[in-house]
């Protein structure tokens, strides 16, 4: 069986982690946070001493981190990945960066005899932790067969979206064009309703069971009527990275994004409002200007 590697070991690469351990994969991982790294020893995992240390011991390595500055750092550094690891084995970049960042990596990586697997993921902190997240794919073919095994423990449907670094990365920002946009429309939904006097729980009720329905919006509703907006595995700041990436790739193609725009301006208003809240924190925003709050029961 192959051994694994994580770097990054936050809400998504933990979740990573647990599911390749349930798979009886053996783990080194490695994260800047000490209490991270405590965590993720304690699920029967094999902290690592520094990026080197990961590859050296890893057929497979999994880089989560939040951007492509560290993703080229962890992979191509001095005492990155590529030269501790042995040919054959693959980097499966399944953060989510920058599709022109995706190439510069692959390109870099070219003749190393480390394979590159550009696959960014959609799931959420749910998917990752119960391995259910949905992966879009880009690598030769014979590629991704050999390392199915490993991206099958942590991922519920692996979609093969191209073969080149970068078309992974690509699929990723248009899908998140359109979360944002779902986002956002929630979250003013629910500020009229609550300006409207509505209780959360109709609200949940009809959007749930009717054609709007869907994940994005019902967790977003739970999340927002029973008032948690820290803490719930989905931080403002990667989504809000997220959309800067979708804006930037329309703005390299010349299309226009009007309402991942709008989305984009919503999530920024929040993350400065509220820089250390989730997603749905944007939420509270637009009650304040409204000077009313959606809660599951009608506040009386």
């Amino acid at each position: 069986m192959m051994a694994c590697g994580v770097i990054g070991l936050g809400d998504m690469g933990s979740g990573l982690a647990r599911n390749l351990l349930a798979a009886g994969f053996d783990v080194r991982g490695l994260d800047l946070s000490t209490d991270r790294m405590a965590s993720f020893a304690g699920m029967g995992g094999q902290p690592a001493a520094d990026v080197a240390d990961v590859g050296t011991h890893a057929d497979a390595v999994f880089v989560m981190v939040m951007n492509g500055d560290q993703a080229k750092a962890v992979i191509l550094g001095d005492a990155g990945l590529v030269g501790h690891m042995a040919k054959g084995g693959a980097v499966i970049l399944s953060a989510t960066i920058k599709p022109s960042e995706a190439r510069e990596i692959g390109v870099a990586m070219a003749g190393s005899g480390i394979h590159l697997i550009d696959t960014p993921v959609s799931g959420g902190f749910p998917g990752a932790q119960g391995g259910t997240l949905t992966m879009m794919a880009a690598a030769p073919d014979d590629v991704l067969d050999q390392f199915a095994p490993v991206m099958e423990a942590v991922s519920a449907t692996i979609h093969r979206v191209g073969t080149k670094p970068g078309e992974g990365q690509t699929v990723k920002a248009c899908l998140q064009s359109l979360i944002g946009a779902q986002f956002s429309a929630t979250f003013e939904a629910a500020a009229l309703a609550a300006k409207a006097g509505v209780p959360g729980q109709v609200i949940l009720d009809v959007f749930s069971t009717s054609s709007a329905g869907c994940g994005i919006v019902n967790n977003a509703l739970e999340k927002i009527i029973d008032r948690q907006f820290e803490g719930t595995g989905s931080h403002i700041n990667t989504m809000h990275k997220d959309l800067t990436i979708s804006m930037g790739l329309g703005e390299e193609l010349g299309v226009p994004l009007h309402t991942a725009a709008a989305a984009m301006q919503i999530f920024h208003a929040g993350r400065t409002k509220y820089p250390d809240g989730d997603n749905w924190v944007c939420t509270r925003v637009i009650e304040e200007i409204v000077g009313a709050e959606l809660h599951r029961k009608a506040v009386k």
